[in-house]
């Protein structure tokens, strides 16, 4: 008996080798946490420049957070600015955009009956204001600015929400008054590094109302939230 071709026979007929799966596009490749946020970051920095409004800002943040792969991220801020490091020597920030990210909303909620946040508080990156039948007053004129953006989602069904600012910050905003009112008076700060609050939201059968405060500016901003956060 021939035992090389026994062998042969008892072992079958010899099987092509698998070929090794070849590596997904660069643009195929699953999005990261860490991917979104930094598209989140040059969409954040964006609308702060004015690059974006709020409406706009809205949008893309949304389409960054739906993105399923790196491919989908990047045409999200294909005409914007990448982030970069600041130039060494460049002045020193006087807040700190990447101190929590993530951090939770504040919540001002006012049903038939009335809320106040003012004085000297710390405004956070995003505060929720929602008033039914109620009245909910956020007076910036005092406040300590721990990052450059801070969004306030207000919503008001038959209620109002009152927001004032210094006048020497930004204050920018979107949003809809079914059968009510939404004003965001837009102001743009002469300085670069002052602080910008956003005022997004909706109305229905009621108010939302922001506009800076006549005869109220913070004078020493910068040295006031250095000594805040150092």
């Amino acid at each position: 008996m021939d035992l090389d071709k026994h062998d042969s026979a008892a072992s079958g007929p010899e099987r092509p080798l698998k070929p090794a799966a070849s590596p997904a596009p660069g643009g195929a490749i699953r999005a990261s946490d860490a991917d979104r946020d930094r598209i989140a970051d040059i969409l954040r920095d964006a609308l702060a420049e004015g690059r974006l409004d709020a409406e706009e800002h809205s949008e893309r943040i949304d389409a960054v957070y739906r993105a399923k792969t790196v491919g989908e991220l990047e045409p999200i801020v294909a005409d914007l600015p990448a982030a970069g490091p600041r130039a060494e020597g460049a002045a020193v920030r006087a807040y700190d955009d990447s101190a929590d990210p993530g951090g939770p909303a504040e919540n001002l909620v006012a049903v038939f009956s009335s809320s106040t946040r003012k004085g000297r508080w710390r405004v956070g990156r995003r505060t929720n204001a929602f008033s039914l039948f109620g009245n909910i007053e956020i007076d910036l004129t005092e406040a300590l600015y721990g990052q450059r953006l801070s969004v306030i989602n207000a919503t008001s069904i038959f209620g109002n929400v009152e927001v004032r600012v210094p006048e020497n910050i930004s204050l920018r905003g979107s949003g809809t008054g079914i059968f009510g009112n939404f004003e965001v008076v837009t102001l743009e700060a002469a300085d670069p590094e002052a602080p910008v609050v956003v005022v997004n939201g909706y109305t229905i059968f009621g108010n939302v109302e922001a506009k800076p405060k006549r005869g109220r500016r913070i004078s020493d901003l910068h040295d006031r939230l250095r000594k805040h956060l150092h």
